[in-house]
């Protein structure tokens, strides 16, 4: 079996993967939700603020009031409209969030680091976590019924704070914790990019032993897809795809290698 993210930025082709993975009964979905959070959010008039930690990587200030819409947007909203697509296409799919069962459990960052204008700030309301363990138990309990378990975001603590766990982590775990075969990460752009506006740059093979070099390369999300590929492959997974959700069959393509393939 293996696990496939697919993210929620704007331009990403949602229906694609779903289509394509509709027949399969042999996976499970993850997904985010960025662009649907950042929608709702201003809808209710609450813009949402970015933090650039030192090493560069841009990730969501949520305080309690956006991880009320990050909550809304992915349980409330994207998480049932999938799980809806994939029952319609013939798949009997099961949406979970990381708190049902305790499927995602980690903890709260005490405080997190944000460059601004020059200065590193220490930012301690913000409701970020890393997940630490995964209730696989329960993924299989479904998966060896016969259902698709579609799983996203929020985590929880033990203390049963939500806490706003990224995506691609959270796939990467998943996968560990399934032991699955591969994980796929399918994105709006081809895969990792020497240069970020130039598809043709596309860097189809990352050796494990050289991921960190190419962070040189990664802007944006896509330094938290290599995290997440590094987290992966420590814990077992054989090999994960990077690869473009917006072609025909795009699961199927990651699978043959079309993309960036770490391994």
């Amino acid at each position: 079996m293996f696990v496939v993210k697919v993210g929620g930025a704007e331009g990403n082709g949602i229906d694609n993967v779903l289509i394509d993975l509709a027949p399969r009964r042999d996976y499970v979905l993850v997904h985010g939700g960025s662009n649907e959070v950042d929608r709702l959010a201003e809808a209710l008039g609450r813009p949402i603020r970015w933090l650039t930690s030192p090493s560069g990587i841009v990730s969501r200030y949520t305080d309690r009031e956006t991880m009320e819409v990050f909550t809304m947007a992915l349980t409330g909203k994207l998480n049932t409209t999938i799980v809806a697509r994939l029952q319609s296409l013939g798949a009997p799919a099961v949406g979970l969030s990381g708190v049902d069962g305790g499927l995602l459990t980690g903890r709260r960052k005490e405080a997190v680091r944000s460059v601004d204008n020059g200065r590193v700030l220490l930012v301690k309301d913000d409701h970020s976590g890393t997940v630490e363990r995964v209730n696989a138990t329960l993924i299989r309990l479904l998966f060896d019924a016969g259902y698709v378990p579609v799983i996203s975001p929020p985590g929880v603590t033990p203390q049963g704070e939500l806490i706003n766990a990224d995506a691609d982590r959270i796939a990467a775990q998943v996968a560990v914790a399934m032991e699955a075969e591969a994980l796929v990460l399918l994105t709006n752009v081809p895969g990792l990019l020497r240069e970020p506006s130039d598809p043709s740059t596309l860097i189809r093979e990352v050796p494990r032993a050289r991921l960190l070099q190419f962070m040189d390369f990664a802007y944006g999300r896509m330094k938290k897809k290599l995290i997440a590929a590094g987290e992966a492959l420590d814990g077992g997974v054989p090999r994960v795809i990077i690869a473009s959700s917006l072609q025909p069959d795009p699961v199927e393509r990651a699978l043959d290698g079309m993309g960036t393939v770490i391994s």
